[in-house]
């Protein structure tokens, strides 16, 4: 079931950690990469991963389940005890391990869903209080009286922490806000918005900038609450959370001449369709870049599935790719869950919906500069970030993560440290931003 060695690379192999599985060895690799961040450790992880019957998707709930709750008792425990920085971590810890265990639940009828996101964010939200700065849960206006949750962390020195009356935390600021260079962040198609702040949240708060990060149609909560579905217009997405940010220009402390949008995996394709429509967009981060959506799904199809989709047939199609799902769990959670976000109600039109996700007709309208970051053995969107980058007509730079530097995995899974190191020297250089020194 599992390889003989814990962790292997081999020069013409993708890294593999415990599992042969490309699936479960990539999410593993996730799961730990929130260790640098305090969202993981290490051991923990492994145990996990070892208890887990290979390519069975109920063993990994199962398994990852047992390790979140007790981690997420040990949080309430050291809480009750008033250890704070023992309870914050834990409870870090416990939101990721909730969250890996939902991951690879494919049903959205499926009562688990609900109840393990749910135990997710109760964690993170438990763990937020007790940040030394402040993270404010927010929701942002959205379409037809919907919303989207979002949180906003302000870069502040000092984050005092009060009891309320039952017992739980409230923070307030006690800095006199200054005005800062914000990220906004988004994921893409199967980001949490609690990942996102080992993801994105924490190096910008780290070096100096405030952070929005949020949720939309098709993502997290969204879907799995309030049932919206993925569009490819997502500057209809983006535009009501700039209007949101910059409504709160004052009061979060937000310089609205500086404004940097990231958008994470299939995020490279939407935060550059939003650049390309709304430009208070003052920079444009796209993590990895994504140029056409049908291209990448087709990109390693057989010559006779791509003539079934030229000639419509939808019959072989969804015969082909179900066969397919069956004996392979990348392709399963794949097609299963990208039916569910995208409200397709077959393969077929899953893959035929992609050619919306193009940025072929819009990439010459985005102005701002903008960086792509691609990854040498990524194989959800091969060649697109490179695409990208040679259609560009704005500032533009293009970064390659090696194998070398062990951060050839899908948007760098396990190279935190020199990911955030080349994204964020890069937007201080575009944003001409010098923050202070970890000393002043």
């Amino acid at each position: 079931m599992h390889q003989s060695s814990s962790i292997s690379v081999q020069n013409n192999h993708k890294m593999k950690i415990i599992f042969s599985d490309p699936t479960f060895s990539l999410q593993l690799l996730r799961a730990i990469g929130e260790t640098y961040y305090r969202g993981a450790d290490i051991g923990e992880c492994l145990s996990t991963a070892y208890r887990i019957k290979e390519g069975d998707f109920e063993s990994w709930h199962t398994e990852w389940l047992k390790t979140a709750k007790r981690i997420h008792r040990y949080a309430d425990e050291c809480l009750a005890k008033g250890h704070t920085i023992s309870a914050r971590d834990a409870y870090l810890r416990a939101s990721n391990y909730y969250r890996v265990s939902e991951f690879l639940l494919i049903d959205p009828q499926d009562p688990r869903i609900q109840t393990t996101l749910g135990n997710s964010k109760e964690c993170f939200s438990n763990a937020a209080k007790l940040f030394p700065f402040l993270a404010e849960s927010i929701e942002i206006p959205y379409e037809q009286g919907a919303t989207l949750p979002g949180y906003f962390y302000h870069n502040t020195k000092e984050n005092v922490h009060n009891n309320n009356a039952d017992g739980s935390m409230k923070s307030k600021v006690t800095e006199k806000k200054l005005s800062r260079p914000t990220v906004i962040v988004h994921g893409g198609f199967d980001l949490t918005l609690e990942e996102l702040y080992s993801s994105a949240a924490a190096p910008a708060l780290e070096r100096g900038y405030n952070c929005l990060t949020f949720e939309g149609p098709g993502q997290g909560g969204v879907v799995r609450k309030q049932k919206i579905p993925f569009r490819y217009g997502w500057e209809k997405v983006v535009t009501p959370v700039i209007d949101y940010a910059i409504n709160k220009k004052q009061e979060f402390g937000i310089d609205v001449e500086r404004i940097a949008l990231m958008g994470m995996s299939m995020g490279g394709y939407l935060a550059a369709r939003a650049a390309a429509f709304d430009h208070r967009i003052s920079a444009c981060i796209l993590y990895n870049g994504v140029y056409d959506g049908y291209d990448a799904i087709t990109s390693a199809f057989p010559k006779s599935l791509i003539d079934a989709l030229d000639e419509g047939d939808s019959k072989f199609v969804n015969s082909t790719i179900t066969a397919l799902m069956e004996s392979d769990p990348n392709t399963r959670f794949n097609v299963k869950h990208g039916m569910w976000t995208t409200g397709s109600s077959s393969p077929y039109d899953l893959i035929t919906g992609a050619k919306n996700y193009t940025l072929k007709d819009i990439i010459k309208n985005i102005t701002c500069p903008t960086l792509v970051l691609d990854a040498e053995k990524d194989d959800s969107f091969p060649g697109q970030p490179k695409k990208v980058y040679d259609d560009l007509r704005s500032p533009k730079k293009y970064i390659l993560f090696t194998q070398d530097e062990g951060a050839e995995e899908h948007c760098q899974c396990g190279a935190a440290a020199l990911s955030n190191q080349r994204i964020f020297d890069w937007v201080d250089e575009v944003f001409e931003y010098k923050p202070a020194s970890p000393r002043e």
